[in-house]
């Protein structure tokens, strides 16, 4: 289970860092001091769980909660804070679990448990196009200054998901529609791939698999027909390479 850290102290990070390495299947993937350091790592790591203190300047753990329930699928949270005054407010962020400082290794432990759920790969194999599978929808429909415009699946690049809207870029231009990734995922799912929280893209025009260079190891997805890369996070980086392997 793929987890990070958030609290603005320091030494309240070591110690949780400390106790989860008691308990085996847990891999730490980021750490942050504040909501907006937070945010930025669960987009790049898609982590399946966040350990989140709730009082922090700027951005503070129950906005970055409600901003994680929004994520497609959402992580699970723990809060973890010295104040047992928030927790109705932390339970209304749809918190898993709500520990107060000096947290215990057993009370982490029954926290674990109750906010263990399964991730997408492990509730469902990855959609891999076969003979004769086509997607449940043949076009989207979008609403443009010309009035509603009917694009083909065929025609369809790629989404990118950014906050209310997503753009679809396809061999034509570029459109933004109001449907959600997970319902484009679900219906498009046969022909399309998902590399990032944000983004889905289409198996038949990706180009190349690309790492950036310097001392953080970000890949990038070069697509046919697009003039820019699209992020490939850290978590659907194997589905990727496996699906360019066997492709």
């Amino acid at each position: 289970m793929r987890v990070v850290i958030v609290d603005d102290e320091p030494l309240a990070r070591e110690r949780l860092r400390r106790l989860l390495s008691e308990f085996p299947g847990y891999e730490i993937v980021g750490e942050a001091g504040d909501g907006e350091t937070a945010l930025e790592i669960v987009d790049n790591e898609e982590p399946d769980l966040v350990l989140l203190d709730i009082r922090m300047g700027g951005v503070d753990g129950l906005q970055v909660a409600r901003q994680l329930a929004e994520y497609d699928p959402p992580p699970a949270i723990i809060f973890t804070t010295a104040y047992s005054e928030h927790a109705l407010s932390a339970f209304d962020a749809n918190a898993d679990a709500y520990l107060l400082k000096p947290i215990r290794v057993e009370k982490l432990k029954e926290a674990l448990l109750r906010a263990r759920r399964p991730t997408r790969a492990q509730k469902t194999p990855a959609a891999v196009p076969g003979d004769g599978e086509r997607p449940k929808r043949e076009h989207i429909l979008a609403t443009t200054r010309e009035g509603l415009v009917r694009i083909p699946v065929e025609d369809i690049v790629y989404f990118l998901a950014d906050q209310k809207y997503t753009t679809v870029c396809h061999l034509h231009g570029e459109v933004l529609i109001e449907e959600s990734l997970k319902t484009l995922e679900d219906d498009f799912a046969p022909w399309f791939l998902r590399i990032h929280r944000k983004a889905l893209v289409a198996t038949r025009f990706i180009a190349s698999l690309e790492r950036e260079r310097g001392g953080e190891q970000h890949h990038w997805l070069k697509m046919k027909h697009a003039s820019k890369p699209l992020p490939v996070s850290r978590r659907r980086l194997a589905e990727v390479r496996r699906f360019l392997t066997d492709g």
